[in-house]
């Protein structure tokens, strides 16, 4: 452990709340997790013992596939007994309790308890009603919450109403950079460091909380990311088309591929969508724009020096349920588009910022919108990140394809396991 990380587990019990925040692989649930069991020693009879996450699954995950690891507490795991699914475990001879907490309703689960240690995993996803009923059940002499989380938006409820009022509720706070985790190969963190850029450095490297306000792809350069078609590069896939559907908006599509070069990259071939604003207010039924799409689909992507290969898959909106069952009755299989905004988000700017996503001049919708896709300042305000949802339609497209087929691209773009 680094110097930071060892004084972190020391301080953290002069305060009834320890909140450790910062970069990715900054270490900061490994060291909270050894505070965690220093805690469980000392805890108080009187109340429960709880582990809350979003979901029993996420605690399995982040938690107890590491207090389970005798490569990472060594001797220690021979005190920990418990089964994936389980709603209790056993540690150093104490009952902890586990609870998901994924939804407004979540804190009906430990109203009326009695809780004399929580640790917390990933505290800003959790709802904001939850944590502040949990703050009303540490209520025995000692009681403690050691909670940890990525950084969000400066305006997240977590920083305003907890971290910046510290010493008023009675709070310590460790940030941390990825620096500050000594036991990382030199390497991993080089690569990291090189997959972001803007926003997401600042949050995925430095550990800061950073509102998101501007333009999304702040990196975005015609000079760096556009190509002609004409001069589009060997294809040796064509991975994903992916789909944003609309009835009075657009409905956008997006054919993606990964070139056949030494060092591969993503590209955006070709579009295709439709827009009843531009036909004069004329809106299509299901029917027709599944024949239009399927045409274009089944045209020519590739020019006169390049072909390109038939499609792997097909990511349609989630939402657009009579679109699919109408691709479906002609004879076209679809899968339900991979949305998770910021992911999909972060992913397409770690790309761009690394030169590994270019874009052909027939994706003219796209290039119409990728410089003017912007945050949402007013749910910024609120403590949340979101795109405003405003001819969006384009890279809503590129990013459900390029999210949902992440595990057929990463290992060729970055040399990461898939």
């Amino acid at each position: 452990m680094s110097r930071a990380q060892i004084l972190s587990i020391a301080d953290c019990s002069s305060k009834k709340i320890a909140i450790w925040s910062g970069a990715v692989s900054a270490g900061k649930t490994y060291v909270s997790l050894y505070a965690f069991l220093f805690a469980v020693l000392d805890a108080s009879t009187s109340g429960r013992i709880i582990i809350v996450g979003k979901t029993l699954e996420t605690i399995q995950t982040n938690i107890f596939t590491l207090l389970t690891d005798p490569a990472i507490f060594g001797e220690l795991t021979k005190f920990v007994t418990y089964t994936p699914g389980a709603k209790t475990a056993r540690i150093l001879g104490r009952t902890v309790h586990l609870y998901g907490a994924n939804n407004a309703e979540s804190e009906t689960k430990i109203r009326g308890m009695t809780v004399s240690l929580a640790y917390v995993d990933e505290a800003t996803i959790l709802p904001e009603g939850f944590w502040d009923m949990l703050m009303t059940r540490l209520r025995v002499k000692g009681a403690r919450c050691l909670a940890t989380t990525n950084p969000d938006s400066k305006n997240h409820w977590l920083r305003k109403k907890w971290i910046l009022q510290a010493t008023k509720k009675n709070v310590i706070h460790f940030s941390f950079t990825m620096d500050d985790n000594p036991s990382l190969e030199p390497d991993y963190v080089r690569d990291t460091k090189a997959q972001f850029e803007g926003l997401f450095y600042q949050r995925m490297i430095e550990g800061k909380w950073t509102n998101a306000e501007g333009a999304i792809y702040q990196m975005w350069s015609e000079d760096r990311h556009l190509i002609k078609h004409v001069d589009l590069p060997p294809i040796a896939r064509t991975l994903a088309v992916g789909m944003d559907y609309g009835t009075t908006n657009t409905t956008a599509a997006v054919l993606l591929g990964i070139t056949a070069e030494p060092k591969p990259r993503l590209v955006l071939i070709d579009e295709w969508g439709y827009t009843a604003a531009e036909h004069h207010g004329e809106t299509l039924p299901d029917v027709e724009l599944a024949r239009r799409f399927r045409e274009w689909l089944h045209t020519d992507h590739g020019n006169s020096q390049v072909s390109v290969p038939t499609h792997e898959f097909i990511f349609l909106d989630p939402s657009a349920a009579s679109m699919r069952a109408q691709l479906f009755s002609d004879g076209t299989t679809t899968w339900a588009a991979d949305n998770t905004v910021l992911d999909g988000i972060k992913n397409v700017a770690s790309l761009l910022a690394q030169d590994k996503l270019i874009v052909t001049d027939k994706c003219t919708g796209f290039l119409g919108e990728v410089t003017e896709y912007e945050w949402d300042s007013k749910a910024s305000e609120d403590g949340e990140d979101k795109p405003v949802k405003k001819d969006d339609h384009y890279c809503d497209a590129v990013r459900y394809a390029i999210q949902s087929c992440v595990g057929s691209w990463q290992y060729e773009i970055y040399g990461l396991a898939a």
